[in-house]
């Protein structure tokens, strides 16, 4: 096992924000059905996984991370699915919190290899200030408690709300505390001051109001734009195809080629890239070597079927691919 990942199944990480419950029906599909122009679709095998920070907190717990989890569920079956998945893993949900919501849920049905049709199940409304105040109160008992890195995976489901987004970047920034923000919409403004944001093409063109084109100028001047208005040290913009770009101020922008052989479905990718980049941070690596780690992970988990997490062994037998990724140090 590379040194690095000895490194990073020591290190302690938090993971706030919406999760999910990802439930997959896989089905035959032969004929149309007599009661409407709709395909018949005949259940042969059903699969849960976790999904949003859930799935960020997966990735983790694969990479031999000791994992804490903070957010919001309902009081029902999809939540007692969540924790024994949690259990297995040896995720701590402690800081999940029960709530008269419903367990966020997204319900696949696959066709073969194509995906059918998504149902979602969810109330998206901000979380009350009682809720803010409760996980407030356990992620700043985790921050003095120790851990080593912070992420926070907003779905946009209404746990990243601006007030606790605001006491977790402060409560980081005090501590020396890597934050690794995975950003959802364009209201930005609660993730001011964060350490690094991890935006994709859409999620920064939407954000700047721009239509922006996926090329590396574009990329690093919208970008740098971004990082000044809201006070990032970092950014990082997942390009798809093209890799990703890192800028921050200790550095010229970063462009890292892709590392994938094969796209076969890019769910839960986003997830996998803060996920290594927290843990890397964790166990002391630099920027530039851990988005240069998150991007081969990423190349992974976009060649396997549905919401994937990747393994310190995968990681691991992609990282022997590379020729000398001690130079990503440097």
């Amino acid at each position: 096992m590379h040194p690095w990942l000895d490194r990073i199944a020591a290190a302690k990480v938090l993971v706030i924000g919406d999760v999910m419950l990802d439930r997959y029906y896989f089905a035959d599909v032969t004929r149309i059905s007599p009661e409407g122009p709709v395909p018949v679709a005949q259940v042969k095998a059903t699969k849960n996984t976790l999904g949003g920070a859930a799935n960020v907190a997966h990735n983790l717990a694969r990479l031999g991370c000791r994992v804490s989890i903070a957010g919001i569920s309902g009081e029902d079956e999809n939540r007692k699915i969540l924790d024994r998945k949690f259990d297995a893993l040896g995720i701590d949900p402690s800081g999940l919190l029960k709530t008269s919501r419903h367990t966020t849920t997204k319900v696949r049905v696959m066709g073969g290899h194509q995906q059918m049709i998504r149902l979602d199940f969810e109330d998206a409304s901000q979380i009350s200030r009682s809720v803010e105040k409760k996980l407030t109160d356990y992620f700043l008992h985790q921050l003095e408690t120790g851990v080593d890195a912070v992420i926070l995976s907003d779905y946009g489901k209404g746990v990243c709300s601006p007030g606790l987004c605001r006491s977790l970047i402060q409560g980081c920034r005090e501590r020396d505390i890597p934050l690794v923000v995975d950003p959802k919409g364009d209201k930005w403004q609660k993730y001011k001051g964060a350490f690094l944001v991890t935006p994709n093409v859409k999620e920064l063109s939407e954000v700047s109001h721009v239509a922006l084109r996926n090329e590396d100028k574009n990329i690093v001047t919208l970008g740098a734009a971004i990082r000044q208005r809201f006070g990032f040290d970092s950014l990082m913009v997942t390009r798809s195809e093209k890799g990703l770009s890192l800028m921050s101020d200790n550095s010229a922008p970063v462009h890292i080629p892709t590392y994938a052989r094969e796209v076969f479905d890019v769910s839960g990718a986003g997830d996998t890239v803060a996920a290594v980049m927290g843990a890397s941070l964790a166990a002391g690596l630099k920027l530039v070597a851990a988005a240069h780690l998150a991007n081969l992970a990423a190349g992974v988990v976009v060649g396997k079927l549905g919401t994937y997490a990747i393994s310190a062994a995968e990681l691991g037998a992609a990282l022997l691919q590379v020729q000398h990724p001690e130079e990503w140090e440097q």
